[in-house]
């Protein structure tokens, strides 16, 4: 088991939906974490188990206060919150401003993430939704602890143009100078695409080719469907059938790829 952590560049589309889809077909026990120092978005777009609002008060805030005096793993579940349908959720923080409180606490939150799949006590895997990350994000110091950072993508070529300069960023800082393929490193950087399934063949290998070309240690992991049907079904938003639409099937499929690629759940 291990830490996910998901990430975009300016303009890249529905991180926390890739996020939450994600976790919603794992193929094991896993709990999301809103770790986006932008603040989080669930409190106001899901509900929890009870049927009522998620509380806003409970989730990475609360455990930022706890984690001051030292942070295990296991202290994770308490905080934490079940939505309908029973996925754990770590809620994030509210507000950016609030971010400026967790300064420090990075590291140590990035190694709770990844060592709760050693715990005795209820292990599990971490998807860390880190939303929008740049050169001063926080949420930096949480990648060196992942088992896989994703950087999702659009289909325009303004979105995959940025994907692959913020993989080279990401590449230097987090697997030194070298570059191309023999320099695939840990932790291994994947790009996840949302297209349209009828272009998804064809761009993977486009993007891949240009990774390639551009000597980035990343490659394209898989591509979620454009279904912005299924993400108002994924959000409660809309109601029908959520295990048939395309953004669920080919979730799916990204989850059972992503382990055999990556070997993160052993």
């Amino acid at each position: 088991m291990a830490l996910i952590a998901i990430a975009a560049d300016k303009g890249s589309p529905g991180v926390t939906t890739t996020a939450v889809a994600l976790a919603a077909v794992w193929p094991r026990r896993v709990l999301l974490a809103e770790a986006d120092p932008a603040g989080g978005d669930l409190v106001y777009r899901s509900a929890g188990a009870h049927g009522g609002v998620l509380n806003p008060n409970s989730g990475l805030l609360s455990l930022a206060a706890t984690a001051r005096h030292g942070l295990a793993a296991e202290q994770l579940w308490d905080h934490s919150q079940p939505l309908v349908g029973g996925l754990d959720v770590l809620v994030g923080l509210a507000s950016a401003e609030q971010a400026a409180g967790l300064a420090g606490l990075w590291p140590m939150l990035g190694q709770a993430f990844a060592t709760l799949a050693e715990s005795p006590n209820g292990a599990a895997d971490v998807i860390a939704d880190c939303g929008r990350i740049g050169p001063d994000s926080p949420t930096l110091e949480l990648l060196p602890h992942a088992a896989l950072v994703l950087l999702v993508a659009g289909a325009a070529p303004e979105s995959l143009a940025r994907v692959r300069d913020r993989a080279g960023a990401l590449s230097a800082k987090l697997h030194g100078s070298q570059r191309g393929a023999a320099a695939l490193g840990y932790p291994p950087i994947g790009v996840l695409l949302i297209a349209d399934s009828s272009q998804s063949g064809r761009l993977a290998a486009q993007v891949n080719e240009m990774l390639v070309a551009s000597q980035i240690s990343a490659r394209v992991v898989g591509t979620l469907a454009h279904d912005p049907a299924g993400a108002e079904m994924l959000s409660g938003r809309r109601r029908g059938r959520l295990d048939k639409s395309l953004l669920i099937r080919s979730a799916r499929q990204v989850t059972a790829d992503v382990p055999q690629r990556y070997g993160v759940l052993r």
